[in-house]
């Protein structure tokens, strides 16, 4: 059997409470290593967090839980060798994690003929919850596809024009997760009747190094505003570079999904423009409940940093899949699992007061509160000295917003 891997080194499979004779076998692929590795540290941290939790209720008939968590280096092949390995060769219950949206497509592909069940934890595209979607998927954090609704009721809120349409220009990733943002963030600009122009789209390859000539080109077209499609230290290097021109000053620049994460926040440090508006799937500063504090700090007493949202992602995986089995009654009969994750309901660090994550069951998305900002000076997390504030709040539509299938 192998070990699970965490920050604080290589320890047995953890296992918590009692409720089943047998654990529950989860096999958790995240990149440890190389781009995107932040986020897979971060998740095995959550992890044993999660574990924790469950083991200070051992009355409440949770099971016990063996996770084993691999580092698939952000590579797609390396990704479903380690699926089918969990599956034929260990046996595991469920999948859990992966951050990268193409991967993700793959490794839920490759499941949908078995039976187990994929928890995904951190990648976003919509596909995976629409034209792609299958009985064993569910994602447990924000989609992209949640983000942008809520930008469009952002922009319709503060920059709707009074007489001349808005001049928008999208800059996104090469890939599934770019494509889909932005063609969600214009069906839902047209269904919320703002009057806008698109004077440019550009797509520079993931892990770009250089976005000079996309800034000028964005420049050249005068927008009202450059929505921002980037993630993780791509969106580093582009604000850093956009930094050396007058970008922040002409323009309304903004990012839904992921432009709030910490670890953006964090690298950046006086670096970040004030003033720009930007929104993620957990925020450490909101919601101020003690909920998201107690989660927050007891992630920087582990890792002495806080927690990118790839944390609350995993955290939240481990729980989902917890109470699922608890309210199954065990991991024999794969379709009362099922049907327990299509109307599961469970409070989650990023839950404001008053509201519970719930799974929307026909698209197997969890339906969450998306709080978006701008960013102010803020030093009580160091080492970012900008965190966002003048927050606005979107609760979720009652159901997964359905859209013509476009590019799908």
């Amino acid at each position: 059997m192998r070990a699970m891997q965490t920050i604080v080194g290589l320890v047995a499979a953890l296992q918590v409470g009692a409720a089943l004779a047998d654990p529950v076998r989860v096999g958790c692929l995240y990149p440890l290593t190389g781009p995107g590795g932040l986020y897979g540290r971060d998740s095995a941290i959550a992890i044993d967090m999660a574990l924790e939790d469950l083991a200070a209720r051992p009355d409440q008939g949770y099971p016990d839980l063996d996770i084993v968590i691999e580092d698939t280096r952000s590579r797609t092949l390396r990704s479903l060798q380690m699926s089918r390995q969990f599956i034929e060769d260990d046996g595991m219950d469920f999948l859990c994690g992966v951050v990268s949206s193409n991967i993700a497509l793959a490794v839920s592909e490759f499941v949908e003929d078995t039976n187990v069940i994929f928890i995904g934890t951190d990648h976003a595209s919509p596909r995976l919850t629409s034209t792609a979607l299958h009985e064993n998927y569910f994602r447990v954090s924000n989609g992209s596809r949640q983000s942008m609704l809520a930008g469009a009721q952002y922009i319709q809120r503060h920059f709707q024009s009074d007489g001349e349409p808005l001049n928008i220009a999208f800059i996104g990733p090469d890939y599934d997760y770019g494509y889909q943002s932005w063609d969600d963030l214009t069906a839902f600009l047209e269904r919320h009747d703002v009057d806008f122009n698109i004077v440019g789209t550009y797509w520079p390859r993931l892990f770009e190094t250089d976005y000079s000539n996309y800034i000028n080109a964005i420049l050249a077209q005068q927008p009202d505003i450059v929505v921002n499609g980037h993630w993780g230290l791509d969106l580093v290097t582009f604000i850093r570079q956009a930094n050396q021109t007058d970008l922040f000053d002409q323009v309304a620049f903004m990012n839904f999904d992921s432009g709030g994460n910490f670890e953006v926040l964090a690298q950046l440090g006086d670096d970040m423009p004030l003033g720009i508006v930007l929104s993620a799937r957990h925020h450490v500063s909101w919601p101020p409940t003690a909920a998201n504090s107690q989660f927050v700090e007891r992630f920087f007493e582990r890792a002495n940093r806080y927690p990118s949202y790839a944390a609350e992602g995993a955290y939240t995986g481990i729980m989902v899949i917890a109470e699922a089995v608890r309210q199954a009654g065990g991991t024999d009969d794969i379709d009362a699992l099922r049907a327990a994750l299509r109307t599961l309901e469970i409070s989650l660090p990023e839950d404001p007061e008053g509201f519970r994550s719930r799974m929307d069951p026909d698209h197997h998305q969890m339906l969450q509160v998306q709080a978006i900002g701008r960013t102010v000076p803020d030093a009580r997390f160091a080492p970012a000295t900008i965190q966002l504030g003048e927050w606005e709040v979107f609760p979720p539509p009652e159901h997964w917003p359905e859209l013509p299938p476009r590019n799908e």
